[in-house]
């Protein structure tokens, strides 16, 4: 067995973290069955790779370590679902500002990936920030109504210096994650 992994813009930014849980809290107000992200784990996956074995994880580490690119902002706003209202799995945040250059990132690590032996990634990348997953239907129209509510929020923003490869490990409390490498 290898080890769990996927490559991540880490958002450590406290204003949008408590933004994001002020909205956290309102969606779980709704009494809808919710498993909202944990405050230290918050962040946009830019790619999950599963478990990957520890001659390629070294491989991968140099890739996420030899990615280069410039600074730029990255700018949070509106809240949505997928794959869609009628049938939420997921919450998300939106990206605005930075989206193109996170695109860019991916498709520039995707081939490589895809090189090492990796499926590639059939639906494309969307850049979002996962802030809850959706256990069951109960009182889902409450939940909609409260994305629908927050549609229009804004988060703020940072500047997106690095992406990481994170290790995930799997605990009854929820995962915990660590850095393997890093962007200059």
């Amino acid at each position: 067995m290898g080890v769990r992994c996927f490559v991540a813009v880490e958002v450590e930014d406290a204003a949008i973290l408590d933004a994001i849980g002020r909205v956290q809290a309102g969606l779980m107000g709704t009494g809808a069955d919710l498993k909202a992200v944990e405050r230290e784990n918050i962040h946009l996956t830019m790619r999950f790779l599963g478990d990957v074995g520890e001659g390629l994880l070294e491989e991968v580490k140099g890739l996420v370590s030899g990615v280069r690119f410039d600074a730029f902002p990255m700018e949070l706003e509106g809240v949505g679902v997928f794959p869609n209202l009628g049938r939420p799995r997921v919450v998300w945040v939106g990206v605005t500002t930075g989206a193109e250059e996170l695109k860019g990132i991916f498709n520039g690590l995707e081939p490589a990936l895809v090189e090492m032996g990796f499926k590639p990634e059939r639906r494309g990348f969307s850049p979002h920030i996962t802030i809850a997953r959706v256990r069951s239907g109960r009182n889902r129209g409450q939940l909609v109504d409260e994305v629908i509510r927050s549609q229009g929020d804004g988060f703020g923003g940072f500047e997106v210096k690095h992406i990481r490869l994170k290790k995930s490990v799997l605990t009854p409390r929820g995962p915990v994650y660590s850095t393997l490498a890093e962007s200059p």
